[in-house]
């Protein structure tokens, strides 16, 4: 079979020369795939063609309309079955070569001789506009011509050959296009890698007499993902019922796919057009296995409006992704197709998908935000089960990092609640020619060895197992003590003045108080300015009242004040707190015994003073400071799940940094006063492997002898 199915191919793609001239090599394709359909189905329907074409007659006649689906079942394949296509057109390849003057509009009859189904196909192929430029150029002749000696019978080439046939003619004219093949084309070895890690762990299952399996892919392009499961599922087990479902926003694409599920005989099968983020062509189905490789931060501005009508998005109530990245919505829509699983029911299964990203979705967006929550709702919900990390420069329109994600809901017992991340990274073969973007590839050994791993589940160089909260973090804002130094300079009185002329005796008086010094307890300096403010004589205006008032205190600080490390710092607001119990301060949390409460309370900003600072009351027991914070120092700490806040603080932070504490708001936003809880994987920060430095006497000895080199030469040219 592999031997005519690469003569077949071969063959077609030297028709292909035919073209050159009126097209550019990228732009073959919209020729010879639509013929290579176009002559498959002519030869499928031969042998019922007459039977079709006397019932066709006898139904005119009667004038009954709505025949389509009468012929459909007239028209029968090999095994006696209704193809679910028919072609009532008294034109076929070998009629169409024998009138070489009337051949384009011949074609066009012919093509219009097929049932609603094919033509829709060829609709979307935009078929007509080739036809008149092959015939404009002369080559339409002699390419129809060419394509009628090619035996595409079910008898000499069987569904399975016709496929392998059609998927390189697909696969060949993508590597062609190099620049824009990507878009709707995944490498074969990356295929077969997501399509080993998806259906591998069910090889049992699969390899059962009489399973029926449903996949799905819903952004399917061409066609090749659900290809290369069916072959995956064929080669197990040849009797397996396979029904093959997608979809696809790409007019061309979804062309070629339906044409391929219909060359198949994937009667049961469906491939429709549309946009998977907001139409459901498939509302009641769910699949055993789905698989995808959606596009790359594809913008979902045109989409939002539809989908903020929603109540939610496909079961999911959280915050949605960036208007610039909507990849993970392809997930949370394939999830949605999942069947729902209990262990030991036929009727409850469970699904599997395996999806291509590139790294956004591991880690963009801090703890609160959309990519963070959606990531978060899988992990906790224990639907993670391995992140492969490829290769770059792995696809043909773009070079960077791309990664497998493997989500299920019926993870093996061994599995729940582990998540397994791989990095393949540096197990690729450079190419001999680089295609577009792509300059590596996987081969076999590589690809087996990736899911021998997966399917090991143990830890090594390149693979990590982890608990699902290793990825969880709760984020909180860590604060530092504004500190502020008061100078009375000429500049600054010029720049207050400027705006609060009416002040200018009160700044006098202010001046002859405290002199042009710097000071550096600015809440000393404070409760100064507003005694000489107190002591003013009548006939001087004091501290407008009300809103005037506020905004000229604001300008004198911001105009006298600058930020300086060695001052003291800004008390805001002085407390009187009630005694609290330890574990009231910092809820499920586990708290050190030797830690007192009083270092619990300065943990949240509140620091107890013996007494307190002048004129601000009376000290003792419960009387707390909370100083106003610097916001140039505030800073964020992403706290792992499995670690305590109060822990966490004393060993990271505090050390380094004595005055910092935590912001409370941050405790109180969300998930019961613990902080926002976030997720991101990184594969960077679990792989990486610290390399020392050379010693220092090599890298002389380097530099030594290259200076040496560099002299030899120049003498050469001097001498």
């Amino acid at each position: 079979m592999s031997a005519n199915f690469q003569q077949l191919a071969n063959f077609i793609w030297s028709v292909a020369d035919l073209l050159r001239g009126p097209y550019r090599p990228p732009q073959y394709e919209r020729v010879m795939l639509p013929l290579t359909v176009l002559r498959r189905f002519d030869a499928v329907l031969a042998p019922s063609k007459e039977a079709v074409l006397k019932r066709h007659a006898e139904l005119r006649s009667k004038g009954i309309p709505n025949i389509d689906a009468i012929l459909n079942n007239r028209a029968l394949g090999d095994d006696g079955k209704p193809l679910g296509f028919h072609n009532h057109s008294q034109l076929d390849f070998q009629k169409l070569k024998g009138d070489p003057d009337n051949i384009g509009r011949h074609l066009a009859d012919y093509i219009n001789g097929f049932s609603e189904n094919i033509r829709k196909i060829f609709e979307r192929f935009e078929f007509d506009k080739e036809i008149e430029k092959l015939e404009e150029s002369n080559r339409l002749y002699q390419v129809v011509a060419q394509f009628a000696e090619i035996d595409l019978h079910p008898r000499k080439v069987d569904n399975i050959t016709m496929g392998l046939v059609f998927e390189d003619l697909i696969r060949r004219f993508n590597e062609a296009a190099n620049e824009t093949a990507g878009d709707h084309f995944t490498p074969r070895e990356v295929i077969q890698l997501m399509v080993n890690l998806l259906l591998e762990p069910d090889t049992r299952v699969l390899t059962q007499a009489g399973i029926i399996v449903t996949i799905c892919d819903p952004a399917c392009g061409t066609g090749g993902m659900l290809a290369e499961a069916q072959n995956w599922i064929r080669a197990h087990n040849e009797q397996a019922t396979v029904k093959v479902f997608g979809q696809d926003y790409n007019p061309r694409s979804y062309a070629v796919a339906a044409s391929d599920l219909l060359i198949k005989g994937h009667k049961d099968g469906q491939v429709v057009l549309g946009n998977t983020l907001t139409d459901d062509p498939f509302p009641d189905h769910r699949f055993d296995y789905l698989l995808a490789n959606p596009p790359f931060g594809v913008d979902w501005k045109a989409e939002k409006k539809i989908i903020d009508r929603w109540p939610n998005f496909r079961g999911y109530n959280g915050k949605l992704p960036r208007i610039n990245d909507g990849a993970l919505l392809f997930l949370l829509y394939m999830m949605s197709k999942f069947q729902d699983y209990t262990a030991g029911d036929r009727d409850r299964p469970g699904s599997r998908t395996a999806i291509v990203f590139n790294g956004s979705p591991l880690f963009t967006g801090g703890a609160g935000s959309g990519e963070s929550e959606i990531r978060r709702w899988i992990i906790e919900r224990d639907r993670l089960e391995a992140i492969v990390a490829l290769p770059e420069q792995m696809f043909y329109n773009t070079g960077i990092g791309t990664f497998i994600w493997v989500v299920t809901n019926r993870k093996a017992a061994h599995r729940k609640g582990k998540i397994q991340l791989i990095d393949a990274r540096e197990r690729y073969t450079p190419m001999k020619r680089s295609l577009g973007d792509k300059r590596r590839y996987l081969d076999q050994t590589a690809i087996d060895a990736i899911t021998r791993e997966h399917g090991a589940l143990e830890s090594s160089k390149t693979s990590r197992v982890f608990d699902n909260t290793d990825f969880g973090y709760r984020r909180i804002s860590v604060l530092r003590p504004l500190r502020l130094r008061f100078e009375l300079t000429d500049e600054a009185r010029e720049r207050f003045l400027n705006t609060c002329p009416e002040l200018f005796d009160a700044l006098q008086s202010v001046q002859e108080q405290l002199g042009s010094e710097p000071h550096l307890d600015w809440n000393r300096v404070w409760d100064d300015v507003q005694q000489v403010f107190k002591t003013l004589p009548d006939n001087v205006d004091g501290w407008a009242k009300g809103a005037k008032g506020t905004a000229q205190k604001k300008i004198f600080r911001e105009c006298f004040t600058c930020v300086d490390p060695e001052a003291a710092p800004v008390i805001a607001k002085i407390h009187k707190i009630e005694a609290l119990d330890r574990a009231d301060l910092f809820p499920d949390q586990t708290l050190p015994d030797e830690l007192a409460k009083d270092d619990l309370y300065a943990l949240l900003g509140l620091f107890k003073l013996p007494s307190p600072p002048r004129g601000r009351g009376a000290g003792g027991e419960g009387v707390f400071i909370e100083y106003e914070s610097d916001p140039a120092l505030k800073d964020a700490e992403n706290i792992p799940l499995k670690e305590d806040i109060v822990s966490y603080v004393l060993r990271e932070v505090r050390p380094y940094v004595a005055d910092a504490w935590i912001d409370r708001t941050t405790l109180d936003e969300q998930d019961g006063g613990i902080g926002k809880i976030g997720y991101e994987i990184n594969f960077n920060r679990v792989f990486f492997q610290y390399q020392p430095p050379r010693p220092l006497h090599e890298i002389d000895a380097e530099l030594a002898g290259v200076e040496q080199r560099i002299l030899e030469l120049l003498r050469e040219v001097t001498e």
